[in-house]
């Protein structure tokens, strides 16, 4: 047995150093830094890495993470200004910035800013009413993030950012708060739709009312063309009245006319006289004799009957009229004036359609706004 003995010390002397080499190394990991006491009393930090320790005398208290930390906080009640209660969620994003404060000035510092974060929400929120408080949330966010640094930077803590999750109000409220958005939403649509139609029938009435105008101006011109093509006939018919008029007068003139020629006339018009259905009683001229007894000694004598033959080689017929040649030349003019007539008309509507365009270009979006419609420009009578 005496000869186990130095090896059982040296075994019993490396346990030993094992456990005084355990005791002294420690090894701190990045973003980490850890707090040594010495009997209680503090006496260093060890950032990340290898560090070597007295055993039994130094002792590392505390392990801090010097990462930014994410503290999501339960719902807390709050009371609004007009005495409403609101549910909030908040979460706060904080770092550590002296482990020393961190560590030693806090107890618990996580639960200090949450106590903090609730008594500073509930002064916030109680100056504001409810709708305030639904839209100002940036706000509140900053006036908490304020408070907070503030008070933690004693700790050796930096709140960077304060975030409300969401802010509920109850639920009748809520509901009310529906009914509200759904009315005034419904509202929007209805005035939208007035408006449409509203324009829709502005739109409609100018429409109806340039086509009236086109109308009219159509009428007018084709009273104008028919008038004038009437006008024309006229012409035209009183034209060839007067040539067949003139003609015979100066066939009359030109075969010297006599009592016989006359009484040879009159006796021809006698049967046209007696037509007609309603020609009951026909009444037989006294002159009737008179002509016959000069028609009968006119055609006995001789002198009439030289008289006859010798008028009737003088005569000359008058020059033939060339109607064709007329109505094709009042055809180019009546298309010249047509050409005339359908240029101006283009001309017009192409301006009636111009001011259209310049009057829905600056068509208002005010419901109280009313479009005015500038009266086209008659176009000028065709001249006859």
């Amino acid at each position: 047995m005496p000869e186990f003995f130095p090896l059982i010390a040296a075994v019993v002397a490396a346990v030993l150093v094992v456990l005084v080499l355990s005791a002294s190394l420690k090894i701190i990991r990045q973003q980490q830094v850890a707090l040594v006491e010495r009997l209680g009393k503090f006496r260093k930090e060890l950032r990340p890495g290898p560090h070597l320790v007295v055993p039994f005398f130094d002792q590392v208290r505390y392990t801090l993470d010097m990462r930014e930390q994410v503290v999501p906080f339960p719902p807390q009640g709050v009371i609004t200004e007009d005495n409403l209660m609101v549910s909030i969620d908040s979460v706060i994003y904080f770092q550590v910035v002296d482990p020393g404060r961190a560590a030693y000035e806090a107890q618990n510092y996580r639960a200090a800013i949450e106590q903090l974060t609730m008594t500073t929400l509930r002064n916030i929120i109680g100056g504001m009413d409810l709708e305030a408080a639904l839209t100002s949330r940036e706000e509140i966010n900053q006036r908490l993030r304020m408070v907070l640094d503030e008070a933690t930077g004693k700790w050796g803590i930096k709140v960077n950012r304060v975030e409300l999750r969401a802010i509920e109000p109850p639920p009748t409220i809520r509901d009310a708060m529906e009914k509200g958005a759904r009315a005034e939403r419904d509202k929007r649509a209805q005035i939208l739709l007035a408006e449409g139609q509203r324009q829709s029938q502005i739109l409609a009435a100018g429409g109806d009312r340039e086509a009236s105008i086109l109308r009219a101006q159509g009428d007018r011109e084709a009273a104008v063309l028919r008038a004038q093509a009437d006008r024309q006939a006229q012409m035209l018919r009183a034209e060839g009245e007067a040539q067949a008029i003139g003609t015979v007068f100066e066939a009359i003139h030109a075969a010297e006319p006599d009592q016989a020629l006359l009484a040879y006339q009159y006796m021809q018009m006698l049967p046209k006289l007696a037509q007609g259905d309603a020609n009951k009683v026909w009444i037989v001229p006294s002159e009737l004799n008179d002509a016959l007894k000069g028609l009968g000694q006119v055609v006995e004598s001789e002198e009439v009957r030289d008289y006859v033959s010798n008028t009737v080689r003088r005569f000359t017929a008058p020059g033939k009229v060339d109607v064709h040649a007329e109505i094709e030349a009042q055809a180019v003019r009546d298309r010249a004036r047509s050409d005339k007539t359908v240029e101006r008309a283009i001309a017009d509507a192409q301006a009636i359609d111009s001011a259209a365009r310049a009057r829905r270009k600056p068509v208002a979006p005010e419901l109280s706004s009313r479009p005015s419609f500038t009266e086209s420009p008659q176009p000028p009578a065709t001249p006859s």
